[in-house]
């Protein structure tokens, strides 16, 4: 990609995440969300590495890019998968951070992942609000490990339940809940879209070149960084 090609691509990823993130915002119903605009949504390649994200909480993703490789190689992935998690051990933050992880799968091959994490408000801790003070992981609410919410585009309701049935006030969070999970059908929806137009391997190429660019960039500031 020249440098125009480039600058295009990496605007039109990133409007994507953004796009991903007024879903959010919009269809919330948690003050977290709507009004503190307490979460991000990241663009992520096949083998999970970190490629775009918007100018949401960067530090919500940090710990992702390191974490994704791990998931997407234990998940078999299919067309309609969403998975779900928010285990601190396995690429969290803390339990309110929910983590929601969509698959794009294009003409059988998988192409790129759609992630966002929110903050809820409940995630089932000893006390009340988002913030407890805990001695203990468990205290502070609800574990989830990575699991599949979405099956082939459907509600796997065993574990949905599990989860609201954790929680004080099941119907908000299930607001907060279906709002990641339209979030991220809104992410796959315009790279399909995108991809269409551009083909397949041309947005691969598109990704590399723009973390090539982004690793060149890091690479001359540290040179700069006296010992």
């Amino acid at each position: 990609m020249d440098a125009i090609d480039l600058t295009i691509f990496s605007s039109r990823i990133e409007a994507v995440c953004d796009e991903m993130g007024a879903m959010l915002r919009r269809s919330a119903f948690s003050p977290n969300i709507r009004d503190r605009l307490d979460y991000s949504c990241a663009i992520f390649d096949a083998e999970g590495e970190l490629c775009a994200q918007a100018a949401h909480i960067p530090v919500h993703l940090g710990s992702m890019a390191f974490a994704m490789r791990g998931i997407v190689s234990q998940m078999e992935w299919s067309d309609g998968d969403l998975v779900i998690l928010n285990d601190p051990f396995l690429g969290g933050t803390h339990l309110p951070d929910v983590t929601m992880i969509s698959p794009l799968v294009i003409n059988s091959e998988l192409t790129a992942f759609v992630v966002n994490r929110a903050h809820h408000a409940d995630i089932g801790a000893d006390t009340p609000g988002s913030m407890p003070i805990s001695s203990s992981l468990e205290q502070e609410g609800v574990v989830i490990p990575p699991g599949y919410l979405l099956r082939d585009d459907e509600i796997q309701q065993p574990l949905y339940s599990e989860i609201l049935g954790a929680l004080r006030n099941p119907q908000l969070s299930q607001g907060d809940f279906e709002a990641q999970i339209s979030a991220n059908r809104t992410g796959l929806a315009r790279l399909r879209q995108w991809i269409g137009e551009l083909g397949r391997e041309e947005f691969k190429g598109g990704m590399i070149a723009l973390n090539g660019y982004a690793e060149r960039l890091a690479s001359i500031a540290l040179r700069e960084i006296p010992d």
